[in-house]
């Protein structure tokens, strides 16, 4: 059987990976890290290089037209293995689903769940050049936040619900963990302060986004054919 890394794995990557820089393996000759995709980047690689494997995580979209589908299937049409995970590529992972592309993690799982789960869940406001640091936290990485909140006892499911229909109907760029972190003691009071300054140092572990990345590179779902 063929070893599974003579096919190249392009990674398109920016914010979710801002955090976990030592782990991106970029010594590793089989793994080409690219920066968040855009419209046309698809095609661009299919023309450049042999079929091999695709994963999205992180895309542009504001600033410029967002990776397309039509090129998504052309690519899986003529070979490529495509995955999709954490941000852009949840997105497009379960809207093409049933056309051969492959979802992979938590925020995949959540857009499978939940039939109301949108699109500027995962967005963010982050650098354009690398590493593409973040500015804003996305919106489902609030709403693991104040799941453990709720479910460690410290807040109430209906003030959890309600701060987040108020993020809901933010623009994705105003959400900060500084607003949030107001919005909490305005409902929890000043007695927890405590509480909720630790909660907001604590946001890595709410990261699902960076999470999933990481999971995914250590398994290496795409290799599992071959084992």
């Amino acid at each position: 059987m063929s070893n599974p890394l003579s096919n190249k794995c392009f990674l398109y990557i920016g914010p979710t990976a801002a955090s976990a820089a030592d782990e991106l393996c970029r010594d590793e000759e089989n793994l080409r890290f690219l920066p968040p995709v855009r419209r046309g980047d698809i095609e661009k690689l299919d023309a450049a290089e042999p079929p091999g494997v695709i994963v999205i995580v992180d895309g542009v979209f504001h600033q410029t037209l967002s990776v397309g589908h039509a090129e998504i299937l052309r690519a899986v049409r003529k070979g490529w293995e495509v995955w999709g995970l954490s941000s852009m590529g949840a997105i497009r992972a379960y809207e093409m689903r049933t056309h051969g592309v492959h979802g992979y993690g938590q925020v995949y799982q959540r857009f499978l769940e939940a039939e109301d789960f949108r699109d500027d869940e995962v967005a963010m406001i982050h650098e354009a050049q690398p590493p593409f640091r973040p500015s804003t936290e996305p919106l489902v990485h609030f709403r693991v936040g104040l799941e453990q909140l709720v479910a460690r006892g410290h807040l109430d499911p209906t003030a959890a619900a309600d701060i987040i229909e108020r993020l809901e109907h933010m623009w994705f760029g105003e959400r900060t963990v500084s607003l949030v972190r107001k919005m909490l003691l305005e409902k929890l009071g000043a007695g927890e302060a405590q509480t909720v300054t630790k909660w907001a140092a604590s946001m890595d572990d709410f990261r699902i986004k960076t999470h999933d990345f990481r999971s995914f590179l250590k398994e290496r779902p795409w290799m599992q054919k071959y084992q």
